[in-house]
């Protein structure tokens, strides 16, 4: 007697025997996840919503050559992210640029966190406020951030993937990591302990 397969892996296995009932499984259980990915990057509800469908259907047609090296909601993402970077380069082309980036913001608002980043990413209720934040970042920053720190591709990789320099990469990734520190410092940041900036003794 055949048990239902219960973790991706199963599910995998059996979608890859032509079980289909067991891939909309899997898309059941990573449509929200990879929906969400693809928003950050596109920022456009019916773009990520096509985004979705793309990165669905690119991984059936691509189910075979998934050997389990990594996670299939890593590959599936890594899918996605390609999916959604075409829809960039397609809207308006992603450009080499110089190193005209190097001065770095200043924070206005500098305190310690009442917790942990984790812990308040695992939070439900401050994952919009979350994507607000990173939705207010100027794409080129915001690109740089999901592919590095949330898919954590590397350096090389996301140059790659953006037609960048690493140098550039770097920088970026840098800028977005200081501006989004502030955003959210401002939401999860404790009064009693903020800094004046500017005041050094």
């Amino acid at each position: 007697m055949s048990t239902t397969p219960t973790t991706d892996a199963e599910l995998v296995r059996h979608a890859q025997a032509g079980d289909l009932p067991a891939f909309d499984e899997l898309v059941s259980r990573h449509e929200r996840r990879v929906y969400t990915l693809a928003r950050r990057i596109v920022a456009q509800e019916q773009d990520a919503e096509d985004v979705t469908q793309q990165a669905f259907l690119s991984a059936l047609e691509n189910l075979d050559s998934f050997r389990g090296e990594a996670s299939f909601a890593t590959w599936l993402s890594r899918i996605a992210t390609h999916a959604a970077l075409k829809v960039i380069r397609k809207r308006k082309g992603l450009p080499m640029e110089s190193l005209d980036e190097i001065a770095l913001p200043h924070p206005e608002f500098i305190a310690t966190w009442k917790e942990s980043p984790v812990h308040l990413a695992e939070r439900r209720e401050t994952a919009h406020l979350i994507d607000a934040a990173l939705a207010e970042l100027d794409e080129k920053h915001r690109l740089v951030f999901l592919l590095r720190d949330v898919e954590g591709l590397s350096v090389k990789e996301t140059a790659d993937a953006l037609a960048l320099s690493e140098a550039n990469v770097k920088v970026r990734l840098l800028r977005a990591r200081l501006e989004l520190r502030e955003k959210l410092t401002r939401a999860f940041g404790d009064e009693s302990s903020r800094l004046q900036p500017h005041s050094h003794s």
